[in-house]
This record gives C-alpha cells, sequence and structure tokens, in this order.
C-alpha cells in the first residue's frame, strides 16, 4: 500500500510541474465531437436458455428469436493541445449483457493530460488493452465475438501511461483495478501493457499482457494471473486478415488440489474477402482450451469429471454496404464444446454444440464532427 501511496504521490507531482510549465501557453485551438452509432439484429440459437434470457457466452445479439437492439451509442470527444477527455455512453443488450450495474451504460469516460512532447497521462474507467478482436460489430469483421475474446476482460479502470515514439510504434502502460473491473475488489492493483507497430498502411502487429492477482477478500491464497496475448492485422488488395492467440497462467487454480499453477490457452483467425465494392464474405476458426476453469466455469462432464470448457468454432458470414457507414450482416456459426461436455439444450436433449444464425444492421453518424473553439494564450 505505501508503495502505490509514494507512486500516486510522485504522479501528483510530475502533473503539477507539467501543468505550470504549460501555464505561459494555454491551447489555441481546441475540438469537440459527438458521434452516434446503432446496431439492431435477430438471432437463432439452437440452445434453450428460454424466453427473454440471454444465451450462453452472451456478447453481440445475445437474444434467441427475439429482434432487438444490440446498441444504441453516443460518443463524445474532447481534444485539445495538453487535455483530452472521452465519454461513451451505450444502451442495449451489449450493455446490460456484458457491463457490470450500476455503470452498464457507461462504456467508458477518461481524461487525459500531455505531460511531455509524445507522452499522455489519462485517468478514468476505460474500454479494454487486451485481445485481438474488438466488442462491436461495426469495429470486427465477425458481428458475434470469439469465445477466447468473451473471456478476456471487455472493460478496466485506473491509469494510462500513452506513449507514441514513432509514427509507427505506441506504448500504453496500465495501472488497473483488477480485469474486467470497474470497481476493486480486494486491496491490490494490476498492470496491464500494449505495444502495437504499423506495418506500414496494410496492417500491424502487437502484444498486450495483464498481471495481477484478482482474488476476492477475505480469500487469502493468492492467484496471480498472467494473461498475455499476441496479434496481427493485415490487409492485402481485396483480402483482409487477424490473428491472434492467448497464454494465461494462474496460481494454486488446480481443480484437484486449488495448490497448482495452471493454464489457459485460446487462439482465432479470421478472413474476409472483398467481393464487390459493397459485398465482402468472412469466416473465422477459433479455440479455447481452460481445463482446469480459470476464466470459464467449472462443470461435471458427462463422464463424472469436474473440468473447465473446451471449445472449438467456426463462422462464416457476408456483409453488404449500402453507404460507407452502413452495414447488414448474414452470420452463421457452429460451436462445438468436448465430447463430455454437454452444456446445451435443444429438444428437450442436452447437447455438446449449438448452431447460430445472426442477422443484424448497423449504422455509424456524425451528430457534431469537430466543433473548433479558440483561445488566448497568455
Amino acid at each position: 500500500m505505501k508503495r502505490i501511496f509514494t507512486f500516486l504521490a510522485v504522479l501528483n507531482t510530475f502533473l503539477f510541474l507539467s501543468i505550470n510549465g504549460h501555464a505561459q501557453k494555454i491551447d489555441t485551438v481546441s475540438t469537440f465531437s459527438i458521434t452516434g452509432y446503432i446496431d439492431a439484429y435477430y438471432a437463432y440459437y439452437t440452445d434453450s436458455a428460454g424466453p427473454g434470457n440471454y444465451q450462453k457466452f452472451p456478447t453481440a445479439c445475445p437474444r434467441s428469436n427475439s429482434p432487438s437492439l444490440n446498441t444504441a451509442q453516443i460518443s463524445m470527444l474532447y481534444n485539445a493541445d495538453i487535455i483530452r477527455a472521452t465519454a461513451v455512453l451505450h444502451f442495449g443488450d451489449i450493455a446490460n449483457a456484458t457491463w457490470p450495474h450500476p455503470y452498464n451504460n457507461l462504456m467508458e469516460a477518461h481524461v487525459g493530460l500531455k505531460v511531455y512532447s509524445k507522452l499522455w497521462i489519462d485517468a478514468g474507467f476505460f474500454r479494454t488493452h487486451f485481445g485481438t478482436e474488438f466488442l462491436l460489430p461495426v469495429e470486427n469483421i465477425t458481428t458475434s465475438v470469439s469465445v477466447p475474446t468473451f473471456y478476456e476482460p471487455y472493460y478496466e479502470s485506473g491509469i494510462r501511461f500513452n506513449f507514441d515514439p514513432t509514427k509507427k510504434l505506441e506504448i500504453n502502460l496500465f495501472l488497473l483495478n483488477g480485469y474486467g473491473m470497474f470497481i476493486d475488489n480486494n486491496n491490490k492493483k494490476s498492470f496491464g501493457m500494449g505495444i502495437t507497430y504499423a506495418l506500414g498502411d496494410n496492417g500491424g502487429i502487437g502484444y498486450t499482457n495483464y498481471i495481477g492477482d484478482d482474488t476476492p477478500l477475505p480469500d487469502t491464497v493468492t492467484h496471480l494471473r498472467i494473461h498475455q496475448n499476441v496479434f496481427i492485422n493485415y490487409q492485402y488488395k481485396k483480402m483482409k486478415f487477424q490473428a491472434g492467440a492467448d497464454y494465461c497462467m494462474q496460481q494454486n487454480s488446480d481443480i484437484l488440489t486449488g495448490a497448482k499453477t495452471v493454464t489457459m490457452f485460446s487462439a482465432l483467425a479470421t478472413a474476409r474477402y472483398q467481393v464487390k465494392s459493397k459485398f465482402a464474405v468472412y469466416g473465422r476458426g477459433e479455440i479455447f482450451q481452460d481445463a482446469d476453469g480459470i476464466m470459464s466455469p467449472v462443470i461435471t462432464d458427462r463422464a463424472g469429471k469436474k473440468t473447465g470448457y473446451k471449445v472449438w468454432g467456426f463462422t462464416g458470414g457476408a456483409e453488404y454496404k449500402p453507404t460507407e457507414e452502413s452495414y447488414v450482416r448474414l452470420e452463421g456459426r457452429r460451436l462445438q464444446m468436448d465430447s463430455d461436455q454437454d452444456i446445451f439444450y435443444y429438444n428437450n436433449e442436452s447437447r455438446n454444440y449449438r448452431y447460430e444464425i445472426l442477422v443484424n444492421a448497423g449504422v455509424t453518424f456524425d451528430l457534431l464532427k469537430s466543433f473548433k473553439t479558440r483561445k488566448t494564450e497568455n
């Protein structure tokens, strides 16, 4: 705890000196913009979650046989020479199924201060820095989110140090409350890192990690988690490719004794081909192996063995873009659990597989585009 207080005291002094250093040179131009995004869907799953309930692995399109809204969101961005801020409000099934109450309608909100030429310090609620895929359909090749992405954090809170030493290299360091949480559940802090390197205009590679112990109080057994991810995004002519893999280790977490370090592995690969200017097809493969249930639930399988989830899947779909700011998608997926893991239930029968059919449409739009204000320098 003393280390945390010492760190915050040094940070506060650093920020105070930085602000004083800028006092004689106030911003001359700042910009403010507001954008919107709406996505609606219909989905059908061969799994009986019951009317009005969310399906297993709920993120995008989480309800079956019930036309609904993935998200309606408003994003507000403020940028100036030494100050910046972001606030995003969202409503719909994604907000209710994945974000924590009572903050489920606040996707992110943070403010940053430029303390050096290429160094920013931001604080508040963030979307996750971790992983290969994004969350929203408009950001991803696919509409559905893979199982590996489902078990990664969607959101986090804390302090971010953002440093861009070159136009191609970006480095982010995080001091966090925990893994996928806004409010800390113990008195410990966690650390994260994200590094991306641009491969010209065609894509980039990256590495992200998370290091922390999120054992809830009053449990005194440590469960230090070291979760690492590598990814690549690349586009060549009409083909776009994305791939990534996660490897996680966690202390004192094996099912049998609770005293051994265990691991989780997951990976995904996605490709899209632009058939015409407004029409594309895509596919994704995914695998998630969490034998000791450090992220997934621990179940008793058909053979009577306690185990975490082991699953693979394949997704295929097509996208039509009526305009540059809109899209319509038709997508299908099969998820296949391990042979004895009958977690799905359909037509009065337990099964180890599920089919999904999704249809969704989305549009982005500007409510206020780059409104500029001017200030007089001292």
